[in-house]
């Protein structure tokens, strides 16, 4: 499953949920303004920056919109 650690204001989120949307990933989305999802992202990635992915299948996480394009683009390929 991955779930995507965003914020509704973040331009680089958003570049993430369009390539997403575009090619039918399917993700769990969570909004770091929420308390609980921000302290899971601290404890995940230790820095409070979005997008943050966490792959939990196989235990990945990553910041940064390109990145977390190529390795979903790497996974349905």
């Amino acid at each position: 499953m991955l779930e995507l650690y965003y914020s509704k204001t973040c331009p680089y989120c958003k570049k993430v949920f369009d390539y997403f949307s575009a090619n039918g990933i399917e993700y769990e989305a969570k909004d770091v303004s929420e308390k609980i999802n921000h302290d899971k992202l601290m404890e995940l990635g230790k820095l409070s920056q979005v997008p943050f992915l966490a792959d939990t299948t196989t235990g990945k996480t990553m910041y940064e919109s390109d990145s977390i394009i190529s390795y979903v683009a790497s996974l349905v390929k």
